[in-house]
């Protein structure tokens, strides 16, 4: 069985395998239209708050990293942010696959990989 949560930038190409197709990234990306992006939701609330955003990417040396891992986690638990994780597991156990869409450029050193970590665990745990 493939992967039921997959990652893919909005500038890569459709997949014929990408099921629902969820933007995750709080702002639209730039360039796009929506016919090419062939988005199917997109869950900002999905994203770290527009605070943490600015903080991470104040220091792009990386040193921010961990702490920002932990903040993104802790507000992943948060109402607004639960809600929309609840929705991504809801899309996922309706028979998936589930591509979580963003316009990051280095998408392993973003929030991306953060959320698709706390989907599993969420999925596990439920």
């Amino acid at each position: 069985m493939s992967e039921p949560v997959r990652v893919r930038r909005v500038y890569d190409p459709v997949g014929d395998d990408d099921g629902t197709r969820v933007l995750v990234d709080r702002l639209w990306p730039r360039g796009v239209s929506r016919e090419r992006a062939a988005v199917d939701v997109w869950l900002k609330d999905a994203t770290p708050s527009d605070e943490l955003r600015s903080w991470y990417h104040q220091d792009r040396s990386g040193a921010r990293r961990d702490v920002f891992v932990e903040r993104y986690r802790t507000e992943l638990d948060d109402p607004a942010h639960a809600e929309a994780v609840e929705r991504l597991v809801g899309l996922v156990r309706e028979g998936g696959p589930v591509t979580l869409i963003t316009a990051v450029k280095d998408v392993e050193d973003s929030h991306v990989p953060v959320l698709v970590d706390h989907l599993h665990h969420v999925m596990k745990r439920t």
